[in-house]
């Protein structure tokens, strides 16, 4: 869909339409998969309708489903989930018992990824002209992949999608020229990749229109990345060639094709910006013609709002679209609004959307907004449909996929906004039950509270107990890294060495997920967890603080596992007597050794 009026057209039928085209998909989803064997189990087979499949399906989660995702992964290839042929498994950044979970795809699915990105950048056009005199300096790159016991390809969704014919031998368009090669984009080492893909960058620097990356946490990782490496990268430009460290020789030759055989000229600008005392507003002093920033600010992401400010000196930073493993949903049309005012439209073409009212009850320790505070919630399990969701409320989202997912709680809570046409607009409010993150990573309570307890045990040898704990995502480090503060029950005759803490780091690690170790092992997206031991009464007065200023309840008062209030977090740190971090990296190996083989 090249033609910016033909995509424009395109979003102004199907929210017009929403409803019809909604009942459509659902038709289709059903007549497709009509005897794959999970509708029959419950009692739908041939032709279903709307109606009986309202009335007969469940809403699951993952585990409800995950018998029979094991038996496909395992090899099972009978229309289990669908009747298409599972083409690979999308890895969710949520987990199921410590892992990823395993979201089926089929082939069909990367056509309707492909019309999605088609849109994003006619929907730009309208409120940044020019953008197709120049290229977008896009930091991108691939995850670690495993094969499952019956063979299929287990990965995150983006790698799948840059490994793919659609993005690999995509033909030239403004909307992905990119400064980086293909190439960088594929090398699976980490260093080489961000190298390269600078150093392309940097190169290009006057024809860059807008910069980004997925997550905003990604695009500042760069930037600290180039404030470790100019010297090197300034060198590279300098004399038209490329570090030895870069030994991928297929990367070596695409950064090739770009570096010219010299630019002193070039190197002696990057050098001088770089040598600065300040890098505020680095982003437009390097690259000079940048109108945006292109990444994820929403939800958890939003804590790095301030730093991109930082080092853009005010850029507007844009959030495009809206997407998961299980499912692309939708795009924002009002791209150069505010972070804290960004919401999608979700295209009915995309899925079957339903919506499961939202009620819930919130503790005050830190705001009526903070999310770790919610106490308890109630909801009603009568789903409505997209075009029926009322302005204000809030709702999980559950999908029905072409590719087997039915009626499937993705997980996220969105707030209605607005609405485009027939088709409503969603902030995205969080990830249901999240209470840290620092990347792609997502801890819950429970994990939480059981990675804490294994952690405790140290302390035992020593007559020592936890006696209450919180948390905090701290991202004033680069990269990001939980905090957690520990108070304490210890005799006066006791001390506790300084590597029994640090092994206290180290065991709360190895029993987080392994997205969460992944990043620390892997990406390097996360950074040493911290903990921060406290004195004796200090949440008391947290207590009498969240009493006394943030209105809390004494009878509905619990610690909250997770703190983001900013003087919660001062007064916690005004208590630290002492502070430890994590000695080396957790264990990680790529995939789940339960259902994959490696390489």
């Amino acid at each position: 869909m090249p033609e910016t009026s033909n995509a424009l057209q395109f979003i102004e039928d199907v929210t017009s339409n929403a409803d019809e085209v909604q009942k459509r998909v659902l038709s289709e989803i059903l007549s497709q998969n009509a005897n794959v064997e999970y509708l029959q189990r419950h009692g739908l087979e041939g032709h279903i309708d709307k109606e009986n499949f309202k009335k007969v399906m469940p809403v699951v989660d993952y585990e409800d489903i995950k018998a029979d995702i094991d038996r496909i992964a395992n090899g099972d290839t009978s229309p289990i989930l669908c009747s298409k042929p599972i083409s690979e498994f999308l890895t969710s950044s949520g987990t199921s018992g410590g892992e990823r979970k395993l979201m089926p795809t089929i082939e069909d699915e990367l056509e309707r990824r492909s019309l999605l990105y088609s849109l994003l950048m006619p929907v730009m056009d309208q409120f940044v002209p020019g953008l197709d005199n120049g290229k977008g300096m896009y930091l991108l790159f691939i995850k670690s992949e495993a094969k499952t016991l019956g063979g299929l390809v287990a990965r995150p969704v983006l790698t799948s999608y840059y490994k793919s014919s659609h993005f690999k031998d995509r033909p030239y368009d403004r909307s992905n020229n990119y400064t980086s090669p293909n190439e960088t984009i594929l090398c699976t080492d980490s260093y080489q990749s961000m190298y390269s893909q600078l150093l392309c960058g940097l190169c290009q620097n006057e024809e860059v229109l807008r910069v980004g990356a997925v997550f905003a946490s990604g695009f500042i990782r760069s930037i600290k990345f180039l404030e470790k490496n100019w010297v090197l990268l300034c060198n590279d430009i300098r004399t038209g060639t490329l570090d030895p460290k870069i030994t991928d020789l297929s990367v070596r030759e695409a950064v090739m094709r770009i570096l010219k055989p010299t630019n002193p000229r070039l190197a002696d600008f990057i050098a001088a910006e770089c040598v600065k005392e300040s890098w505020k507003g680095i982003i437009t002093r390097l690259w000079p013609n940048t109108k945006y920033i292109d990444v994820i600010v929403t939800g958890t992401m939003s804590q790095y709002v301030p730093v991109l400010d930082y080092y853009s000196n005010g850029l507007p930073l844009v959030c495009t679209m809206y997407a998961s493993s299980e499912c692309y949903f939708g795009l924002n049309l009002n791209p150069l609004c505010k972070p804290s005012d960004v919401s999608y439209t979700l295209l009915p073409t995309m899925a079957y959307f339903e919506f499961l009212p939202f009620n819930r009850k919130f503790g005050c320790i830190n705001s009526i907004s903070d999310l770790a505070e919610i106490i308890s919630e109630k909801t009603n399990q009568e789903l409505v449909d997209l075009v029926d969701v009322k302005m204000g409320q809030e709702y999980e989202l559950v999908v029905t996929t072409y590719a087997g997912l039915y009626r499937y709680k993705v997980g996220d809570l969105l707030r209605v906004v607005g609405f485009k046409n027939k088709a409503p607009q969603f902030n995205f409010v969080c990830r249901k039950n999240v209470v840290l993150s620092i990347d792609s990573d997502k801890t819950d309570e429970v994990e939480l509270q059981n990675a804490v307890e294994n952690a405790a045990n140290h302390l035992i040898q020593f007559d020592a107990s936890l006696v209450e704990y919180t948390s905090y995502a701290d991202t004033s480090t680069i990269p990001g890294h939980y905090v957690l503060y520990w108070e304490i029950s210890l005799s006066e005759q006791t001390s506790i060495p300084p590597p029994i803490f640090e092994d206290c780091c180290l065991a709360v690690e190895e029993s987080l997920n392994s997205v969460y170790r992944q990043g620390r092992v892997s990406d390097k997206s996360i950074g040493p967890l911290e903990i921060k031991v406290v004195e004796n009464g200090t949440f008391d007065k947290l207590m009498d603080y969240a009493l006394n200023h943030l209105g809390a309840s004494i009878n509905q008062y619990k610690t909250p596992r997770c703190v983001k209030h900013a003087p919660t977090v001062d007064l916690l740190n005004s208590k630290v007597v002492s502070n430890y971090f994590s000695p080396k990296c957790p264990k990680w190996v790529p995939g789940n050794r339960q259902w994959c083989t490696h390489g």
